[in-house]
């Protein structure tokens, strides 16, 4: 039996290995939502076998082996025999040990059922990987994400059983990338539903007002090397940083296909988006170098990830710790 039991486990680890190697390697398109439910849900039929069947039969052999080692004492003493070498502790110890197969398994439920829960329903990391929110958020940032800020959602299929919040403008927002929802990224909601959004010659405008911004100081980049020009920008009531690149044109070239692309209108100047119901408007606010909505379209409620709202770490400059608008 035990002998059976270390093959599969092998075996299922071997495929979760096999799994994140070609992961990695780019070979499949990963999810690593499903990967850790599946991990949670091998790991907890391996911890509830241990609990009903495995530990009871290891228990099971460990007082038969105390039974028969004092059998064994009763009758040398009938004999007058009274010191007998006993090593039934180390043989006990080996009984009442984990295989390997169980310690690997079993043993690690609790963190990955504990690592699942607080990842799906409470706060999720995730790592900055492009320049398209800076100056808010860096290349590198490490930040929280708000799981149950905008609902609750069932984990892999996304699926909302408790509203909470709605997306609010100015809030940004991890989504899945409409076009690859495999994909998650990071952007600011600009637009909500019933929303007109414009933005036109590098200028915001929600329902026909203009959203209002005071000049900054020319922000440098240091991965480009690059000034460009910065603005403080207020929308919904709270003001964030935005970019923008005077070399950049304000057309927006390269436009994909995508639904309800017939509420957008397009032109030298920019594009004006009517928000469909159940949609959102995002941008990045590093305006010119984003790829975002005036790109590839709407943001469906069914995508919403989180609210992002905290930087906890950054190896390169510790100064980034902290909340952010």
């Amino acid at each position: 039996m035990f002998g059976a039991m270390s093959s599969i486990t092998a075996v299922v680890l071997a495929l979760f290995v096999g799994y994140g190697g070609a992961w990695y390697m780019g070979a499949v398109e990963g999810n690593f939502s499903l990967l850790l439910f599946l991990a949670a849900v091998v790991t907890g039929i391996y911890w509830v076998a241990e609990r009903l069947y495995f530990l009871p039969q290891r228990r099971k052999a460990v007082a038969a082996l105390e039974a028969g080692a004092a059998q064994r004492r009763d009758e040398l003493g009938k004999r007058g025999i009274n010191q007998v070498d006993d090593n039934t502790a180390e043989a006990r110890s080996r009984l009442i040990m984990q295989p390997w197969w169980l310690d690997w398994t079993a043993g690690l439920f609790p963190v990955i059922i504990a690592v699942f829960l607080l990842r799906s329903f409470l706060f999720e990391p995730f790592k900055i990987p492009s320049g398209s929110m800076i100056p808010t958020l860096l290349i590198n940032d490490l930040i929280l994400v708000n799981k149950f800020h905008y609902g609750v959602r069932l984990p892999v299929i996304n699926t909302k059983i408790l509203d909470n919040n709605s997306p609010q403008r100015g809030d940004v927002m991890v989504f899945r990338y409409p076009p690859k929802p495999s994909l998650d990224y990071i952007k600011r909601v600009v637009g909500i539903p019933g929303d007109e959004v414009a933005y036109l010659n590098k200028q915001l405008t929600i329902n026909g007002k203009l959203v209002p911004k005071t000049p900054l100081p020319d922000y440098f980049d240091p991965e480009s090397m690059r000034y460009s020009k910065q603005f403080q920008e207020m929308l919904g009531g709270k003001t964030h940083r935005i970019l923008n690149d005077d070399d950049r044109p304000a057309f927006i070239p390269g436009v994909e296909d995508f639904p309800f692309k017939d509420n957008c209108r397009y032109n030298s100047q920019g594009v004006v988006c009517k928000v469909p119901a159940g949609q959102y408007f995002m941008m990045g606010d590093n305006r010119d170098n984003s790829l975002d909505s005036r790109y590839w379209g709407f943001v469906p409620e069914q995508n919403i990830v989180g609210k992002a709202f905290f930087v906890w770490m950054n190896f390169g400059n510790l100064k980034r710790i902290g909340a952010f608008n």
